[in-house]
């Protein structure tokens, strides 16, 4: 399993220090907000780019992903979507990420009609993202927020170049438990985002384990040789605690998750074998 965190939790950082940051405190790579708020999105000239990369290499941390805003499924014409969805892509391969995230957004429309604006828009951006490297990934999130409405959007897509985030905070505000997610998601799921907060109701971000999200769940299903990417949702909740102090525990407490998730698996294998005692 390897581990990122989104620089969602450190709002208009530059890339030195969110990178050293990841590097210091065991994380392999880096989730990018690519927002004109932060130093790196679609706008950035080339030769700020290629700053970027030489940064993370010296650093030893990779881009998981550049976090984008298009919403696939929104009302509107299609090609702003997809020459937005092109910059993400460019972007992420520039910066050598194997993901693109966007947002479903269709919560205005009829599910069948916002199911068909992202099916068609992400087979149009597809074939693009697979010739640059990338997978680009849908949310679960806003009008698709489990893992059987992003599904139900991927199954009719069905091409590589696509793929699932899996927020386990959005598919637990949708009613569904980790298995039911990662059953829908399949071989769709490209990462997972984790995180922790008090109750639905109360949705500023707390350190991992500090919470109610059922994160141990979500880490016993997961693919073990994935990503758990840390979602600290700084940004849109000022008054949460600083991300650099909670590092080292939430890195700490998902290599827990996990060690348990692989002890419980390893166990299930022995016993379901001919001749095992329970």
């Amino acid at each position: 399993m390897k581990y990122a965190f989104s620089t969602l939790g450190l709002p208009g950082a530059d890339l030195d220090r969110s990178a050293g940051l990841a590097a210091a405190h065991g994380f392999d790579g880096l989730e990018l907000r690519a927002h004109p708020e932060e130093p790196l999105h679609p706008g950035s000239p080339a030769a700020e780019r290629a700053a970027a990369l030489r940064t993370l290499r010296a650093a030893g941390v990779s881009t998981l992903g550049v976090a984008g805003y298009a919403k696939v499924a929104a009302p509107g014409d299609d090609e702003p979507v997809l020459a937005e969805l092109r910059a993400l892509v460019r972007l992420a391969a520039d910066l050598e990420a194997p993901w693109v995230r966007v947002f479903p957004g269709g919560a205005e429309l009829p599910e069948a009609v916002a199911d068909a604006h992202a099916v068609r828009r992400l087979l149009a951006a597809a074939p693009f993202a697979g010739r640059h490297g990338v997978r680009i990934l849908l949310e679960t999130h806003d009008s698709h927020r489990t893992g059987a409405a992003a599904a139900r959007v991927l199954d009719q897509v069905g091409h590589p170049g696509t793929g699932a985030l899996w927020d386990v905070l959005h598919t637990w505000l949708g009613g569904e438990s980790p298995t039911e997610s990662r059953r829908a998601l399949a071989g769709h799921l490209g990462y997972i985002q984790v995180k922790d907060v008090a109750s639905a109701q109360e949705l500023t971000p707390l350190g991992l384990g500090a919470g109610v999200l059922p994160l141990a769940e979500a880490v016993a299903v997961a693919p073990r040789d994935g990503w758990l990417c840390w979602e600290y949702e700084k940004r849109w909740y000022p008054e949460a605690a600083e991300l650099p102090g909670q590092l080292t525990r939430g890195r700490a407490y998902l290599e827990i998750l996990v060690a348990a998730a692989a002890a419980q698996a390893d166990q299930a294998e022995r016993t379901s074998r001919p001749g095992s005692t329970p």
